[in-house]
Order: C-alpha cells, then structure tokens, then sequence
C-alpha cells in the first residue's frame, strides 16, 4: 500500500487527485490531507440548493464537487481528510465500516467511545464527527471521510445553511445532523497534525507492506490536468446539477419581485418574473433574456447591465434584483 502525504490544501487539486489515485493507478491507497476553507457537494447534489450563497461569498468559500456521492461538507484546516482507494471484486467493493475501523481504533486508543452509526457516519455520544463516501471506478473503491477534529463550528453550520423552499428538484439532500470536534473529547491535549501523525503511525503497523509516496512531476502534470479541465470549472461545480425549478422573493423599495426559473445542467431554460413591482417596459424581455444562460451571478449581470433595469422594475436596482435569483 502507498501512503500519500501531500501539502496541497487547494480543493480543486485535492478532488482531482482523488480522480486520478482512482483511474490512473494500480496500487492500494491511503492519503491522509487537508482542505482551505471549502464545500465539497456530492455528486449528485444540486449545487445551489445546499449553499449557502450569501455567506459562502462574504467568507470567500471555495466550492467544488466530489467525484463520490453523499452529502454537502463543510472544510477547513481543523478538519482532516482520509482516503482509501483499494482494488477488490466487482459487486462486493462498498465497504463502510472495513475503512472506518482504523479511525475508530485510533480513536479507542485515545479513550474516546467513537462508533460507526447509521449508512455512513462516526459518532460520539450520538453526535457526528465524520461523513464518508464511497465511488466505484471498474474493480476499485475510492472511500474518503472527514474528521472534524478542531473546525469552526459556526461555519460547518453558516456555510450549508440554506432555504429549503427555494428548490424543488430530484437531487440528493444533505441530511443536517448534530456535530461535534474530536478535540472536545480529548483526556489529553494534542492538535490535528498530532492526530494525523497518529493514524498514519496506525496504518502502517496495520498495513505492513506500507510505504510512504509523494507525487511524481508525471503525477502532478496529470491531476493539474484533471483541475484545469474539470474541477476549477464552474460546468462542472455548478453546471453539472441535475434539473431544479428554483424560486425566490425578494423585498425591495419598489415592491416584490419573484422570480421562478427551470434549470437543466445549469442552463436556464425558462424563466418568469411576477411581483407587485411597476414597470414601463414588458418584462417578458427580461425573462427571454435570462433563458439560455448559465445560472451564473457574472453571466447574469453581464446580461441585464445592458437593459435600463429601472423601465423593467421601478425604483428597483439590478444590485437589489441579482440576489433573487440564487
């Protein structure tokens, strides 16, 4: 097995060597990393329906979508990541509780009664302090967890905060549960890369045949690759949700605007505009106008700063009317 340290804490690489460990490699692996101010959306999920917009903007939150399914996480630098990518027999390679048992024999180690709960998380005293999810790429599993072991926990809860009735769609929903820091149940005082330094000492007894990697320029050529291509993209975080109606109303001096878009790989496919709002010009001009482009703040803005937005909605800035549509 290769044991991967690597420094990098920017999410798009980090997600694309994920990929690439997955489909480009051959070796069992175990990666243990860290991840700047993020959230990560599963595969599956809608983007935008599990954000928190306003304030994943005010605190310059990266977002970027997983390879695997699950629900939205919050990271940063007191949350730890873990990784295993093991080759095994097709129909018989989903596994939780095989890749979270070394997390939970360290933790025993440490006194803390931690337990694997429910389809996919560990817990202590019926509190959550890992999600894990689990990819299939031909005969192998990508199984990857987080341990929030010292994390702001006002921003696990700000940045995934968001309102539910916004959004009707068909996409996975995060599932809100009460959270915990590995730390507060700690008898004794040591940080994550403490923690860190621990489970790796604990894999390596485990897995004897063990043996320390760090990427290669050929490997990193590649993942900056998948990064440039895929994960920094916007088609992709963003793009790749499955179809949504989306509707908001917003309150502003000139009355209510509400807005109702259909959403398809997100591209706006249709668009209404309804409210108490007067106006000199058809709105139904501005609603054409939005169909056909990304459902994307800077295309967006881009778009309605070339209409006189004060004949469409009086007294009613385009600054005021661009929140109501995310």
């Amino acid at each position: 097995m290769l044991c991967i340290l690597n420094d990098s804490t920017d999410p798009f690489f980090n997600m694309a060597a994920e990929e690439f460990l997955l489909k480009e490699c051959s070796d069992d692996i175990f990666r243990l990393w860290f991840m700047e101010p993020t959230i990560s959306v599963g595969k599956h999920q809608n983007t935008l329906a599990e954000i928190n917009m306003d304030y994943v903007k005010a605190k310059r939150l990266k977002v970027v979508r997983r390879l695997s399914g699950g629900g939205a996480v919050f990271h940063d630098l007191g949350n730890l990541n873990y990784t295993f990518v093991m080759n095994g027999e097709e129909g018989n390679l989903i596994n939780f509780e095989r890749f979270t048992l070394p997390i939970l024999e360290v933790l025993h180690q440490l006194s803390v009664n931690a337990k694997f709960e429910g389809r996919n998380d560990l817990t202590i005293g019926g509190r959550k302090f890992s999600g894990n999810a689990e990819g299939i790429y031909k005969n192998r599993v990508l199984h990857h967890g987080t341990l929030l072991f010292s994390s702001v926990m006002a921003d696990v809860s700000g940045a995934l905060k968001v309102s539910p009735s916004k959004f009707e769609d068909k996409a996975v929903k995060s599932v809100q549960s009460r959270v915990t820091n590995i730390s507060e149940h700690l008898s004794q005082n040591i940080d994550v890369h403490e923690f860190k330094d621990m489970i790796l000492r604990h894999i390596q007894q485990t897995w004897t045949d063990c043996k320390l990697y760090s990427f290669s320029e050929s490997d990193l050529q590649k993942i900056n690759q998948l990064v440039k291509e895929k994960y920094s993209t916007w088609e992709w975080n963003f793009g790749s949700s499955p179809r949504y109606n989306f509707q908001k109303t917003i309150k502003t001096k000139g009355g209510h605007v509400e807005f109702y878009l259909n959403v398809e790989r997100g591209m706006i496919l249709e668009a209404r505009i309804m409210g108490d709002y007067f106006s000199s010009a058809d709105v139904a001009e501005i609603e054409k106008a939005l169909c056909n482009l990304p459902h994307r703040e800077s295309v967006i803005r881009t778009r309605l700063s070339a209409f006189d937005i004060d004949r469409y909605f009086h007294r009613i800035t385009l600054d005021e009317l661009i929140p109501g549509m995310f």
